[in-house]
Parts: C-alpha cells; sequence; structure tokens
C-alpha cells in the first residue's frame, strides 16, 4: 500500500493498523494525517508506547494520556476514580481520534485496559467509545518487556483487537535504504527465508570498513560492551571535559518518563575530538536523529560544534522533548540532543536512521535483534559487521506469520479502496470530517 492510499483509508474514518518495514515512512504518515486533523480543527490523542516515540509526533504516552500509568490493571473501582479526574474527562470527552505509535511495545492487557477507560469515559459500548483508533508499529521491532510473572503478549492478542474491524495498511515504499541488494537482505530476514545468498552478502562486508567513513558506531547487543567503549574513547582524548545536565520542568511523573526514554543521557561529557550522535530531528539547521559528526571545538556561549561527516559545522543549541495535550505543555526536558556516538545498544538504536555503524551481532539473544540493527542502516556500504551467531537473522516465527497476514489484509484494503470512485471517495471522507467536527 502506497502512503496516500493509506492516508485515504485514515480520512474514511476506518479504525486502523499501519505497519511496514523500517524506513517505509509510518510515523511521517501519522504527522500527514494529524496536521490534517488539526487544520480541521478535529481533537486528536496524540500517544506512544514510549515517550521518545511520542515526542516524534509531539505527543504523549499512551499510560499518561489514559490514566493508567503504570498500572498492569485497573478494577471497576479504581477505573471509577479516574472518571472523578476533571482534566482526564475533558480530554477524553472532547477526542474524536486516538492514536499510538510504537504498538509493538505495548502489552495485549494494556491495550484491553485502555479500550475500557476510554469506553467508561464516553459512556458508549463501541470499541474505545466510539473513538476512530489508528494504531501504528512493525511487531519484527524488539518485543516488550516481559512481565514479571509471566511472558509478554502482543497486542494482536488482546480481546480488543479482532473486535475494531482494523483496517490493515501495510506501507512497501522504502525511504530509508535505496540499496536494492541490502533490501533483499533484509526482506530474506524479515520473511524467514535466510539463504545462502542472504549469508554471502552479509559476509563480504565482515570486518570491511564503511565507504567514506573512519570511525562508524558501534552496535553492541549488550549495555556493558556499549559504556566500555565509549568511556575508554572518551577517557583518551586529552581536551578539556564539557559538562551538560538535563533541565526538567512541569508535572514531575512526565518529566521522570521523559528522561528514561530519552536517547540525550542526563549528564553528556564532551571533548574536542568526541564522536557524537544527534538523537533529535531538527531539518531547518541541518540534522535528524542518527547523524553522526565529531565534536570539533566549543563556542562563545559553550555550545558544542560538531563537524558532520559530509562537512557540515554545527554549533547545538540545547532542544526540548515535550509532552502536550493539544497546545498545551504538560512536561518538558532540555538538553543538548547529542549522546556519545562510538557505541550504543541495538535496543536504543531503534527509530534511528545510521549512515555508518560497525555491528556485532556475535552475541545476539533474541530473535529480531539483528534485523533491527541492521535495518538502522541506509545501505552496504555503511555496514562493518564484526561477526554474527545464528540467533542474529532468526525473527520470530510467529510475528513472521503474522505479517504473511497482514500483508494479504492490505491488499484487500487496497482493492475495496479501488473499488470507490474519486467523487464518491472524496464525499464519503467530507461526511466523516462533518460527523467528527460536530
Amino acid at each position: 500500500m502506497t502512503q496516500a492510499e493509506a492516508l485515504d483509508i485514515l480520512k474514511l474514518g476506518h479504525n486502523a493498523f499501519l505497519t511496514g518495514p523500517a524506513g517505509s515512512g509510518k510515523t511521517y504518515l501519522l504527522n500527514q494525517f494529524i496536521k490534517y486533523l488539526r487544520l480541521n480543527n478535529v481533537s486528536v490523542g496524540i500517544t506512544a508506547s514510549t515517550g521518545i516515540a511520542a515526542t516524534h509526533m509531539g505527543g504523549t504516552t499512551i499510560h499518561s494520556w489514559s490514566g493508567m500509568g503504570i498500572r498492569d490493571e485497573m478494577d471497576e473501582r479504581a477505573i471509577a476514580d479516574l472518571l472523578k479526574r476533571q482534566y482526564l474527562r475533558k480530554h477524553f470527552l472532547k477526542t474524536k481520534v486516538l492514536i499510538i505509535d510504537e504498538i509493538s511495545m505495548l502489552h495485549a492487557f494494556q491495550l484491553d485496559l485502555v479500550h475500557s477507560i476510554c469506553r467508561a469515559f464516553k459512556k458508549i459500548e463501541y470499541p474505545f467509545g466510539g473513538m476512530q483508533v489508528v494504531m501504528c508499529g512493525d511487531f519484527f521491532q524488539l518485543p516488550p518487556v516481559s512481565k514479571a510473572d509471566g511472558e509478554s503478549r502482543f497486542v494482536t492478542d488482546s480481546t480488543i483487537w479482532n473486535e475494531m474491524k482494523l483496517r490493515i495498511c501495510y506501507l512497501d515504499e522504502q525511504y530509508r535504504q535505496s540499496d536494492r541488494a541490502f533490501l533483499r537482505v533484509l526482506n530474506d530476514i524479515r520473511s524467514g527465508d535466510v539463504n545462502e545468498d542472504t549469508v554471502e552478502v552479509l559476509s563480504e562486508r565482515l570486518n570491511k570498513e564503511p565507504e567514506g567513513y573512519t570511525r562508524p558506531t558501534r552496535l553492541f547487543t549488550h549495555n556493558a560492551d556499549v559504556d566500555v567503549v565509549n568511556k575508554t574513547h572518551l577517557d583518551a582524548l586529552v581536551g578539556e571535559a564539557h559538562e551538560y545536565r538535563m533541565i526538567g520542568r512541569g508535572n514531575p511523573n512526565l518529566v521522570e518518563v521523559l528522561r528514561k526514554t530519552c536517547l540525550a543521557p542526563e549528564k553528556l561529557i564532551l571533548k574536542k575530538g568526541a564522536q557524537v550522535m544527534f538523537v533529535k530531528n531538527n531539518y531547518e539547521v541541518g540534522y535528524v536523529n542518527g547523524t553522526l559528526g565529531e565534536v570539533i571545538g566549543f563556542d562563545k556561549v559553550d555550545a558544542p560544534i560538531v563537524r558532520t561527516f559530509d562537512g557540515a559545522e554545527i554549533a547545538v543549541s540545547q532542544m526540548s522533548w515535550e509532552v502536550k495535550e493539544e497546545n498545551t505543555e504538560l512536561a518538558a526536558i532540555s538538553q543538548v540532543p547529542l549522546r556519545l556516538a562510538w557505541a550504543i545498544t541495538v535496543h536504543k538504536s531503534q527509530g534511528m536512521s545510521l549512515d555508518a555503524a560497525e555491528v556485532d551481532l556475535s552475541r545476539s539473544f533474541v530473535p529480531g535483534q539483528g534485523y533491527v540493527a541492521l535495518s538502522r542502516l541506509r545501505g552496504l556500504k555503511g555496514l562493518k559487521l564484526m561477526g554474527m551467531n545464528q540467533m542474529a537473522l532468526t525473527v520470530n516465527s510467529d510475528v513472521a506469520e503474522m505479517d504473511r497476514e497482514f500483508r494479504r489484509l492490505s491488499d484487500e484494503a487496497v482493492l475495496d479502496l479501488q473499488k470507490l470512485d474519486l467523487q464518491t471517495k472524496e464525499q464519503k471522507q467530507k461526511d466523516y470530517l462533518h460527523y467528527l467536527q460536530r
């Protein structure tokens, strides 16, 4: 499905699950839909399963938005207590569309709980109290953290999933990778069709330096490896250390959520010569989440000056990560949007697009780690592969089967859309928009 087709389906008012490979523009499409709703004065709940994903759209976590917080379950009495909170009642009653990004990192029981809370506030028996729900994510990404007393389950196992009459929108255009050989490798891993050709293409990058990058970011599966590499390199630099502390404002609980999920560290120590990675998008200044560079100095106000690997020199000012409700800021943190980038974990690389990386998959310990790590890259020429084990090229077999079904259902959704002539489709979209504006 193309982005234009998916946007048409969302404008028709269908509950939808937006999915597709890394780099297929899922978050971009969500932002287009949000812009459309806001231009037409439709109140939209913008949420995600993690704080960092929420900030990509200027939203909040689904846990905070719904009022469930960190609780695993709520009985009728607990939900009744939520109903007394005026700020929750206000945003529930006016919200017409609910967006949940990075749905793959939400547990099944949590989605059912959000549904129950929405239905209680709206006093309507339909799924999520009758709101249009748009979920987005890729189940090939690393799964939700397991509960202490049992196995984690994707939202597809929730009770409400099959009651929503979801349209599946499977985006298959690629915006991150233009390297066909590399795309074939990623698709082989994703579909569970790894073969000799797949391994051979990757083997050609074993211990091979990325083209045009002398010091690529190193991706490891374990935190301990990352910490050792970054500290060793920073300590080896002889220049003066410059320290930057994260500043928080607003709701303390939300600030804490932002601190824990933000890719920028609470305390950032830089020296001239430090290898860094930008961890936020700023298209106007000229960097995006994942852009690599080197600190070449500091300006008069102590802002680090970074030379990116394409030659641009940028004085990096502090930026904010915000949690908003409509246009009101509930909480925010501010920090220089950089982190040391000699090494990062595969888990923290999720959502990034990297120019170059040195990837060590020799200690991969869960299915999908290899796919997540490799899919961060834009092409094979940016990959230096240090090693891989058998686990590195595997994905969850249940996820692979689910993905094939999503593709089939997405094809059906395209056919249904194509049955509408242009005039009928546009009229239906106008009618639904008028319904939302009431």
